[in-house]
Protein backbone atom coordinates (compact mmCIF):
# COMPACT_ATOMS: atom_id res chain seq x y z
CA UNK A 1 0.00 0.00 0.00
CA UNK A 2 2.78 2.40 0.88
CA UNK A 3 5.01 1.31 -2.52
CA UNK A 4 1.92 1.91 -4.28
CA UNK A 5 1.17 5.02 -2.85
CA UNK A 6 4.99 6.51 -3.11
CA UNK A 7 4.52 5.41 -6.68
CA UNK A 8 1.63 7.33 -7.16
CA UNK A 9 3.05 10.42 -5.47
CA UNK A 10 6.49 10.00 -8.04
CA UNK A 11 4.13 9.90 -11.10
CA UNK A 12 2.18 12.66 -10.41
CA UNK A 13 5.76 14.66 -9.77
CA UNK A 14 7.07 13.63 -12.74
CA UNK A 15 4.46 14.54 -14.83
CA UNK A 16 4.56 17.82 -13.48
CA UNK A 17 8.23 17.99 -14.01
CA UNK A 18 7.60 17.33 -17.57
CA UNK A 19 5.07 19.71 -18.05
CA UNK A 20 7.01 22.57 -16.38
CA UNK A 21 10.01 21.65 -18.40
CA UNK A 22 8.33 21.89 -21.33
CA UNK A 23 6.61 25.35 -20.48
CA UNK A 24 9.97 26.55 -19.64
CA UNK A 25 11.60 25.53 -23.00
CA UNK A 26 8.73 26.67 -25.14
CA UNK A 27 8.73 30.06 -22.57
CA UNK A 28 12.62 30.44 -23.82
CA UNK A 29 12.30 29.49 -27.68
CA UNK A 30 9.42 32.64 -27.98
CA UNK A 31 11.83 34.93 -25.90
CA UNK A 32 14.37 34.22 -27.94
CA UNK A 33 12.46 34.33 -31.20
CA UNK A 34 11.00 38.24 -29.60
CA UNK A 35 14.08 38.84 -28.87
CA UNK A 36 15.53 37.67 -32.81
CA UNK A 37 12.54 39.31 -34.07
CA UNK A 38 13.71 42.70 -32.17
CA UNK A 39 16.64 42.87 -33.16
CA UNK A 40 15.75 42.24 -36.80
CA UNK A 41 13.41 45.21 -36.93
CA UNK A 42 15.79 47.33 -35.41
CA UNK A 43 18.22 45.95 -37.96
CA UNK A 44 15.67 46.73 -40.44
CA UNK A 45 14.98 50.46 -39.63
CA UNK A 46 18.61 51.58 -39.28
CA UNK A 47 19.47 49.90 -42.82
CA UNK A 48 16.55 52.06 -44.25
CA UNK A 49 17.17 55.23 -42.82
CA UNK A 50 20.91 55.09 -44.92
CA UNK A 51 19.41 53.59 -47.58
CA UNK A 52 20.97 50.05 -47.15
CA UNK A 53 18.52 47.33 -45.61
CA UNK A 54 17.20 44.70 -47.83
CA UNK A 55 13.58 45.49 -47.61
CA UNK A 56 14.47 48.63 -49.69
CA UNK A 57 15.61 46.40 -52.72
CA UNK A 58 12.73 43.93 -51.57
CA UNK A 59 10.46 47.30 -51.89
CA UNK A 60 11.86 47.77 -55.34
CA UNK A 61 11.35 44.33 -56.78
CA UNK A 62 7.50 44.66 -55.18
CA UNK A 63 4.54 45.40 -57.28
CA UNK A 64 3.53 48.29 -56.28
CA UNK A 65 6.89 49.80 -56.63
CA UNK A 66 6.81 48.57 -60.07
CA UNK A 67 3.43 50.17 -60.97
CA UNK A 68 4.41 53.49 -59.54
CA UNK A 69 7.60 53.67 -61.49
CA UNK A 70 5.59 53.20 -64.59
CA UNK A 71 2.59 55.09 -63.75
CA UNK A 72 5.71 57.91 -63.23
CA UNK A 73 7.26 57.42 -66.38
CA UNK A 74 4.02 57.20 -68.09
CA UNK A 75 3.48 61.13 -66.68
CA UNK A 76 6.52 62.24 -67.37
CA UNK A 77 6.59 61.23 -70.81
CA UNK A 78 2.95 62.59 -71.33
CA UNK A 79 4.15 65.93 -69.59
CA UNK A 80 7.42 66.31 -72.01
CA UNK A 81 5.11 65.61 -74.99
CA UNK A 82 2.51 67.64 -74.42
CA UNK A 83 4.64 70.90 -72.87
CA UNK A 84 6.74 70.67 -76.27
CA UNK A 85 3.27 71.43 -77.82
CA UNK A 86 2.62 74.93 -78.03
CA UNK A 87 -0.67 75.07 -80.11
CA UNK A 88 -3.48 77.05 -79.51
CA UNK A 89 -5.33 74.27 -78.26
CA UNK A 90 -3.17 73.39 -75.88
CA UNK A 91 -2.73 76.91 -74.33
CA UNK A 92 -6.56 76.93 -74.40
CA UNK A 93 -6.57 73.32 -72.16
CA UNK A 94 -3.75 75.42 -69.94
CA UNK A 95 -6.17 78.06 -69.26
CA UNK A 96 -9.22 76.27 -68.34
CA UNK A 97 -7.38 73.76 -66.13
CA UNK A 98 -5.80 76.67 -64.22
CA UNK A 99 -9.31 78.42 -64.02
CA UNK A 100 -10.79 75.39 -62.82
CA UNK A 101 -8.28 75.37 -59.69
CA UNK A 102 -5.46 73.00 -61.30
CA UNK A 103 -2.32 74.19 -60.90
CA UNK A 104 -0.17 71.06 -61.32
CA UNK A 105 2.31 71.09 -64.12
CA UNK A 106 1.61 67.80 -65.14
CA UNK A 107 -2.24 68.15 -65.35
CA UNK A 108 -2.51 68.55 -68.50
CA UNK A 109 -0.97 64.90 -68.61
CA UNK A 110 -3.01 63.64 -66.17
CA UNK A 111 -6.14 65.56 -68.27
CA UNK A 112 -4.84 63.27 -71.72
CA UNK A 113 -4.03 60.14 -69.60
CA UNK A 114 -7.92 60.21 -68.19
CA UNK A 115 -9.26 60.69 -71.24
CA UNK A 116 -7.40 57.49 -73.33
CA UNK A 117 -8.02 55.24 -70.22
CA UNK A 118 -11.88 56.31 -69.46
CA UNK A 119 -12.39 56.03 -73.77
CA UNK A 120 -10.87 52.62 -73.77
CA UNK A 121 -12.01 51.22 -70.35
CA UNK A 122 -16.17 52.56 -71.03
CA UNK A 123 -15.34 50.83 -75.10
CA UNK A 124 -14.58 47.61 -72.74
CA UNK A 125 -16.72 47.84 -70.22
CA UNK A 126 -19.53 47.95 -72.55
CA UNK A 127 -18.64 45.51 -74.31
CA UNK A 128 -18.72 43.28 -72.17
CA UNK A 129 -21.68 44.43 -70.14
CA UNK A 130 -24.07 44.01 -74.01
CA UNK A 131 -22.35 40.42 -74.43
CA UNK A 132 -23.32 39.51 -70.71
CA UNK A 133 -26.95 40.99 -71.67
CA UNK A 134 -26.62 38.93 -74.89
CA UNK A 135 -26.78 41.55 -77.63
CA UNK A 136 -23.88 40.64 -78.87
CA UNK A 137 -24.17 39.85 -83.01
CA UNK A 138 -26.91 42.59 -82.99
CA UNK A 139 -26.92 45.30 -84.88
CA UNK A 140 -26.54 48.11 -82.34
CA UNK A 141 -23.85 45.89 -80.80
CA UNK A 142 -21.01 47.96 -81.86
CA UNK A 143 -22.52 51.04 -81.83
CA UNK A 144 -23.79 51.28 -78.24
CA UNK A 145 -19.40 50.03 -78.04
CA UNK A 146 -18.84 52.94 -80.13
CA UNK A 147 -21.01 55.41 -78.11
CA UNK A 148 -19.46 53.90 -74.98
CA UNK A 149 -15.92 55.18 -75.88
CA UNK A 150 -16.60 58.49 -77.37
CA UNK A 151 -18.78 59.30 -73.66
CA UNK A 152 -15.70 57.66 -72.07
CA UNK A 153 -13.49 60.11 -74.25
CA UNK A 154 -15.63 63.25 -74.38
CA UNK A 155 -15.98 62.74 -69.88
CA UNK A 156 -13.18 64.96 -68.58
CA UNK A 157 -14.24 67.97 -70.78
CA UNK A 158 -17.19 67.67 -69.65
CA UNK A 159 -15.83 67.98 -66.04
CA UNK A 160 -13.26 69.97 -66.18
CA UNK A 161 -16.42 72.19 -67.99
CA UNK A 162 -18.26 72.03 -65.02
CA UNK A 163 -15.20 73.07 -62.65
CA UNK A 164 -14.51 75.64 -64.33
CA UNK A 165 -18.57 77.17 -64.14
CA UNK A 166 -18.60 76.02 -60.16
CA UNK A 167 -15.48 78.44 -60.18
CA UNK A 168 -16.45 81.31 -62.01
CA UNK A 169 -20.00 81.07 -60.04
CA UNK A 170 -17.90 80.91 -56.49
CA UNK A 171 -15.48 84.28 -57.92
CA UNK A 172 -18.56 86.10 -59.15
CA UNK A 173 -20.35 85.54 -55.95
CA UNK A 174 -17.19 86.71 -53.56
CA UNK A 175 -16.28 89.55 -55.80
CA UNK A 176 -18.60 92.25 -54.69
CA UNK A 177 -16.93 91.49 -50.96
CA UNK A 178 -13.51 91.70 -52.42
CA UNK A 179 -14.26 95.15 -53.64
CA UNK A 180 -15.94 96.28 -50.41
CA UNK A 181 -13.09 95.16 -48.46
CA UNK A 182 -10.59 96.70 -50.78
CA UNK A 183 -12.52 100.15 -50.42
CA UNK A 184 -12.17 99.70 -46.32
CA UNK A 185 -8.63 99.04 -46.83
CA UNK A 186 -7.80 102.11 -49.00
CA UNK A 187 -9.64 104.44 -47.24
CA UNK A 188 -7.51 102.87 -43.92
CA UNK A 189 -4.93 104.08 -45.91
CA UNK A 190 -2.78 100.57 -46.63
CA UNK A 191 -1.42 100.23 -50.49
CA UNK A 192 -3.01 98.35 -53.00
CA UNK A 193 -0.27 95.60 -52.40
CA UNK A 194 -0.94 95.38 -48.75
CA UNK A 195 -4.78 95.70 -49.16
CA UNK A 196 -4.53 92.52 -51.45
CA UNK A 197 -2.45 90.89 -49.11
CA UNK A 198 -5.10 91.31 -46.22
CA UNK A 199 -7.76 90.94 -48.06
CA UNK A 200 -6.89 87.33 -49.27
CA UNK A 201 -6.48 86.69 -45.39
CA UNK A 202 -9.72 88.02 -44.57
CA UNK A 203 -11.08 86.00 -47.74
CA UNK A 204 -9.62 82.71 -47.02
CA UNK A 205 -12.53 81.06 -45.36
CA UNK A 206 -15.17 81.92 -46.93
CA UNK A 207 -14.33 82.24 -50.59
CA UNK A 208 -11.43 79.93 -50.49
CA UNK A 209 -10.64 79.91 -54.15
CA UNK A 210 -11.18 83.62 -54.71
CA UNK A 211 -8.21 84.15 -51.54
CA UNK A 212 -6.10 81.65 -53.69
CA UNK A 213 -5.81 83.34 -56.83
CA UNK A 214 -5.13 86.71 -54.68
CA UNK A 215 -2.40 84.89 -52.92
CA UNK A 216 -1.00 84.29 -56.57
CA UNK A 217 -1.22 87.50 -57.42
CA UNK A 218 0.30 88.70 -54.43
CA UNK A 219 3.30 85.99 -55.34
CA UNK A 220 3.42 87.53 -58.70
CA UNK A 221 4.07 90.88 -57.38
CA UNK A 222 6.60 89.84 -55.02
CA UNK A 223 8.59 87.83 -57.78
CA UNK A 224 9.32 91.15 -59.24
CA UNK A 225 5.82 91.70 -61.54
CA UNK A 226 3.65 95.10 -62.22
CA UNK A 227 0.78 95.22 -60.40
CA UNK A 228 -1.16 95.69 -63.60
CA UNK A 229 0.25 92.75 -64.50
CA UNK A 230 -0.59 90.89 -61.50
CA UNK A 231 -4.29 92.23 -61.86
CA UNK A 232 -4.54 91.32 -65.25
CA UNK A 233 -3.14 87.69 -64.80
CA UNK A 234 -5.58 87.88 -61.54
CA UNK A 235 -8.35 88.36 -64.43
CA UNK A 236 -7.55 85.79 -66.48
CA UNK A 237 -7.46 83.12 -63.85
CA UNK A 238 -10.67 84.18 -62.24
CA UNK A 239 -12.58 84.33 -65.72
CA UNK A 240 -14.62 87.25 -65.24
CA UNK A 241 -15.15 90.55 -66.64
CA UNK A 242 -15.60 92.06 -63.69
CA UNK A 243 -12.17 90.84 -62.60
CA UNK A 244 -10.47 92.62 -66.20
CA UNK A 245 -12.11 96.23 -65.72
CA UNK A 246 -10.58 95.91 -62.37
CA UNK A 247 -7.59 95.63 -63.69
CA UNK A 248 -8.23 98.17 -66.01
CA UNK A 249 -9.65 100.57 -63.25
CA UNK A 250 -6.43 100.11 -61.63
CA UNK A 251 -3.85 100.76 -64.73
CA UNK A 252 -5.92 103.87 -65.48
CA UNK A 253 -5.95 105.54 -62.44
CA UNK A 254 -2.56 105.25 -62.17
CA UNK A 255 -1.78 106.42 -64.99
CA UNK A 256 -4.25 109.37 -64.98
CA UNK A 257 -3.30 110.09 -60.86
CA UNK A 258 -6.74 109.73 -59.93
CA UNK A 259 -7.52 108.80 -56.33
CA UNK A 260 -7.51 105.02 -56.21
CA UNK A 261 -9.81 105.23 -53.26
CA UNK A 262 -12.56 107.09 -55.07
CA UNK A 263 -12.06 104.71 -57.81
CA UNK A 264 -12.29 101.70 -56.21
CA UNK A 265 -15.91 103.27 -53.83
CA UNK A 266 -17.94 103.73 -57.37
CA UNK A 267 -16.73 100.31 -58.23
CA UNK A 268 -17.90 98.61 -55.51
CA UNK A 269 -21.27 100.06 -55.75
CA UNK A 270 -21.58 99.32 -59.80
CA UNK A 271 -20.64 95.59 -58.39
CA UNK A 272 -23.32 95.59 -56.04
CA UNK A 273 -25.91 96.99 -58.08
CA UNK A 274 -25.26 94.15 -60.50
CA UNK A 275 -25.16 91.47 -58.09
CA UNK A 276 -28.71 92.78 -57.13
CA UNK A 277 -29.74 92.76 -60.72
CA UNK A 278 -28.94 89.16 -60.90
CA UNK A 279 -30.78 88.33 -57.82
CA UNK A 280 -33.67 90.06 -59.19
CA UNK A 281 -33.00 88.74 -62.45
CA UNK A 282 -33.26 85.04 -61.39
CA UNK A 283 -36.27 85.95 -59.30
CA UNK A 284 -38.45 87.33 -62.02
CA UNK A 285 -37.39 84.60 -64.43
CA UNK A 286 -38.40 81.65 -61.88
CA UNK A 287 -42.46 81.45 -62.77
CA UNK A 288 -41.39 81.09 -66.56
CA UNK A 289 -39.19 78.39 -64.83
CA UNK A 290 -42.13 76.79 -63.10
CA UNK A 291 -44.10 76.86 -65.73
CA UNK A 292 -43.41 73.50 -67.36
CA UNK A 293 -42.78 71.30 -64.26
CA UNK A 294 -46.40 72.71 -62.75
CA UNK A 295 -47.88 71.44 -66.57
CA UNK A 296 -45.96 67.92 -66.45
CA UNK A 297 -46.13 67.21 -62.86
CA UNK A 298 -49.29 68.88 -61.81
CA UNK A 299 -51.95 69.92 -63.73
CA UNK A 300 -52.10 65.96 -65.39
CA UNK A 301 -52.69 64.81 -61.53
CA UNK A 302 -55.30 67.46 -61.05
CA UNK A 303 -57.14 66.90 -64.53
CA UNK A 304 -56.65 63.19 -63.32
CA UNK A 305 -58.75 63.73 -59.82
CA UNK A 306 -61.14 65.94 -61.51
CA UNK A 307 -62.35 63.99 -64.27
CA UNK A 308 -62.00 60.13 -62.58
CA UNK A 309 -65.27 60.37 -61.22
CA UNK A 310 -66.58 60.94 -64.52
CA UNK A 311 -64.77 58.31 -65.86
CA UNK A 312 -65.45 55.59 -63.91
CA UNK A 313 -69.10 56.34 -63.96
CA UNK A 314 -69.10 56.33 -67.83
CA UNK A 315 -67.25 52.80 -67.30
CA UNK A 316 -69.86 51.73 -65.11
CA UNK A 317 -73.41 53.15 -66.17
CA UNK A 318 -73.56 54.73 -63.34
CA UNK A 319 -75.23 57.82 -63.51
Amino acid sequence: MDANSSFGLFGDSAAMMLSLLIFLAAGSLAFALLIGVRAREAVRRRATSVGLGEDSSAGRRSLRYSASKAAQILVHYTTKHYSSLDSKDMKRLRHRLVQAGVYDPHAAAYFFIARTALAVGVALATFFVLQMLGMHGKAPFWLFVVAGGVGGYLAPAVYLDRRVALKRLAHRAGFPDFMDLLVVCADAGLAMEAALERVGRELSDSYPSLAANIHMANLEIRAGRTLTEALDHLGDRLGLEEARSFATLIQQSDELGSSVSDALRVYSEEMRHKRMSRAEEKAYSLPAKLAVPMMVCIFPVLFIVILLPVIVRLVTHHW
